[in-house]
């Protein structure tokens, strides 16, 4: 199994692979590129997706392929793209956290930009270098490689906000949506002695930029006015399809509302009902002398 493969749970939104199917879509055609075992294009066909991918691991690949349309097992830092797929184009090109592990991340992300359809998109997940655990265990001496996580040991290259934005310019293309996923500095796998740190450090780093930001992600289109536009276009029809949601989500809840209001007035009228009759209106007086000496045994002094 490889040691990325791993459990989709579309319940919880601080997630990398839940961000990911977010920006993705429904009904598109997507290039997975490092599908690994195929868990995120498994997800996205259940979506209505067509999904292709590649792979360098030839084990995870095979895990992959019952789930793509077309599978290319190579290394990125060496294979020709548009020849791989011979001249197919994607609406979406999925990056999960791929481009930190390659020697010369914007010559592949240049070279995948010609595999995109007109107004098609490029979806990144990718670590955040400077995560405030990261920025903690600098100022300790601290750079140790670790199995998984931000400093996994296969990591080749490191991003910040401003580096991955760059990185994206250089191969033409501008983000249109920016996420993060959040991690308070201390929560991070990257060991940090609190200790060892002068008073108030922490608490400065938690309050700079993107100190919570575990992980970017995003989806950019082409920078040109015809990628932008259509970027747009799409954005529109996603949102419309968000607002048509969210009006019927809006409409059972006034429903349900309008049964509980029912339901609580018929219950006002059991209540009105019980206490008209013969044996409650019995009750009254005894019930108004006993609050009367209640009171006076209040207002007595004790001596």
């Amino acid at each position: 199994m490889s040691k990325y493969d791993t459990t989709l749970d579309s319940s919880i939104s601080n997630n990398s692979h839940y961000q990911l199917l977010d920006l993705v879509g429904g009904r598109k055609s997507v290039l997975d590129v490092g599908c690994a075992t195929g868990f995120l294009a498994q997800a996205l066909v259940e979506r209505g997706c067509v999904v292709s991918g590649i792979e360098y691991d030839v084990e995870a690949a095979e895990q992959a392929r019952q789930h793509l349309d077309q599978l290319v097992v190579g290394d990125l830092n060496e294979i020709d793209l548009a020849e791989a797929f011979g001249g197919r184009t994607f609406d979406v090109i999925i990056l999960g956290d791929v481009l930190e592990h390659l020697v010369d991340p914007a010559v592949v992300l240049g070279g995948l930009v010609v595999l995109l359809a007109p107004g098609g998109s490029v979806v990144i997940s990718i670590p955040n270098v400077a995560h405030g655990s990261m920025r903690l265990a600098l100022l300790q001496g601290s750079w140790d490689y670790r199995e998984l996580g931000l400093m996994d040991r296969t990591h080749l290259r490191f991003f910040t906000r401003r580096t991955l934005l760059a990185m994206l310019r250089s191969a033409g293309l501008v983000a249109v949506d920016v996420r993060t996923t959040s991690l308070d500095p201390l929560a991070a796998e990257v060991p940090v002695d609190v200790d060892r740190l002068p008073p108030g450090v922490v608490d400065w780093v938690r309050q700079q930029p993107d100190a919570f930001s575990y992980q970017f992600l995003l989806r950019a289109v082409r920078d040109d006015a015809a990628g932008v536009v259509e970027a747009a276009g799409l954005e529109r029809e996603d949102l419309t399809r968000r607002l048509d949601a969210a009006e019927a989500d809006a409409e059972r809840l006034r429903r349900e509302v309008e049964t509980l209001r029912v339901a609580r007035e018929g219950a006002e009228a059991d209540i009105r009902t019980i206490q008209a009759t013969r044996s409650v209106r019995a009750l009254s007086g005894p019930r108004s002398l006993y609050a009367r000496l209640r009171r006076a045994g209040k207002e007595v002094t004790p001596r």
